[in-house]
């Protein structure tokens, strides 16, 4: 159950470093217009282009101007870091999120977790609070998945391949290589973004929930416990293209009508195998031949399944698996499928969810546990290294859209509350 706001305790705590809510605004809004197109109000800045690669290098220059030590790595990361003389050695309390967007996309996603992690170090600054380890402000690149990964998250903890990166492609047939090579990024150079789990005290991200849960429960901030895992398939029926008006309902094989009727056991799937945290989608389908006048031949369509537990995950897959060769059956009808993908569950660690939490309560602010169900960077942190994910609400759950908005207030809170988790791993004063 969600705790409670309460200010008793709020007026108790020490006078602790502030986050500026003006800056943090100035700063989302100034990103905002790397990409923006005024037709539809969305920010078009897609990984490696000429937007994205402009944001990075006016975050390059922020991160100077703040007294950081500032660079851009082999995977197009940008990495501001602050820390006291002697402390090179040091692993680095690390906060990251993402700059680039989808297609028409929100201001908010990914750009408010690097935005509150320059905060941090200027609110620190200003208090003149020296850390015993150095923090770094981490913008990955390429976390939305133009080219099917999460490049910069996977590069930084040893997720790519010489051979993955040669042969990513977008939508488009557009190669990865060929992006980063427009943007000055030799791609090869992404192996070499590697940080050595010693390198690295802990991982945080501040991010947008992108989903309806805090908003709708009027919660505050989400302590996300993990990541829930994903499986992809590629599926389809094939049955009889006929004539609509001379083929009889009962002979025909069609095949719309066994992906209509799986569809509809969805519910009772996770009903039976499933869990509150379990999720089933099917977001793209293709009739063949298409035509008005015709039955369906051929559904070509796609199957997304999600859950916090591996286990569940592969209860729901075989689930699927069998109630879509039942309707193949019974609609006379053959059944294939590609599992394109399976990211495993990806877990925060405990010490760090118990610490969010402790210091939402301690800022008397609402809170409760929950998963995530979008991926982020974080995850690729998770078993790397110590990690944690707070979520601020999104209003109306709307994410990736132009109209996407999360009010100033909530993300003034979503960043005071990292600031007390980053001085509590950074200073040490209280062991996590």
């Amino acid at each position: 159950m969600p705790s409670k706001d309460t200010a008793s305790e709020s007026s108790q705590r020490r006078n602790a470093p502030k986050v500026s809510i003006q800056r943090i605004e100035e700063d989302v809004l100034r990103i905002a217009r790397f990409g923006l197109q005024e037709a539809d109000r969305g920010v078009y800045r897609q990984g490696f282009s000429k937007a994205d690669m402009a944001a990075r290098e006016w975050l390059l220059d922020k991160f100077t101007e703040a007294g950081m030590s500032a660079r851009m790595d082999g995977a197009g990361n940008i990495i501001g870091r602050y820390g006291p003389q002697g402390s090179e050695g040091k692993p680095a309390v690390m906060i990251g999120s993402h700059l680039d967007s989808v297609p028409a996309g929100g201001i908010f996603d990914g750009v408010l977790g690097v935005v509150a992690g320059l905060e941090i170090v200027r609110a620190i600054q200003e208090a003149g609070i020296t850390p015993n380890y150095p923090i770094e402000v981490v913008a990955t690149s390429e976390e939305e998945g133009r080219f099917g990964g999460m490049l910069g998250a996977q590069a930084m903890t040893g997720h790519v391949t010489r051979d993955w990166i040669l042969s990513a492609k977008d939508e488009h047939g557009n190669a990865l290589k060929d992006a980063m090579e427009e943007a000055g990024l030799n791609a090869l150079d992404a192996v070499h973004a590697f940080r050595r789990p010693e390198e690295i005290r802990a991982f945080l991200e501040l991010h947008v929930e992108q989903g309806p849960v805090l908003d709708t429960e009027k919660v505050t901030i989400g302590v996300v416990e993990g990541i829930s895992g994903v499986f992809k398939w590629n599926c389809r029926l094939l049955g009889k293209a006929d004539h609509a008006g001379t083929a009889p309902m009962d002979m025909r094989s069609d095949a719309l009508m066994g992906m209509v009727e799986f569809a509809h056991e969805i519910q009772r799937i996770i009903d039976e195998e499933g869990t509150d945290k379990s999720r089933i989608t099917i977001g793209h389908v293709a009739l063949k031949p298409g035509f008005p006048h015709t039955v369906p031949g051929e559904v070509d369509f796609t199957i997304v399944g999600r859950d916090l537990d591996e286990d569940v995950m592969t209860a729901l897959a075989n689930a699927c698996r069998r109630v879509l060769s039942a309707m193949a059956r019974k609609h006379k009808l053959k059944f294939e499928y590609e599992e394109m993908s399976w990211l495993k569950p990806a877990y925060c660690d405990d010490g760090l969810v118990a610490l969010i939490a402790k210091k939402a309560k301690e800022l008397g602010l609402s809170n409760m546990v929950m998963p995530s169900g979008a991926g982020h960077d974080v995850q690729f942190f998770c078993g790397h290294t110590r990690a944690g994910l707070i979520f601020v609400p999104s209003v109306n759950g709307v994410s990736h859209a132009p109209d996407e908005w999360t009010h100033w207030s909530d993300c003034e809170r979503g960043a005071q509350l990292l600031l007390e988790c980053v001085l509590e791993l950074a200073c040490e004063r209280v062991a996590a």
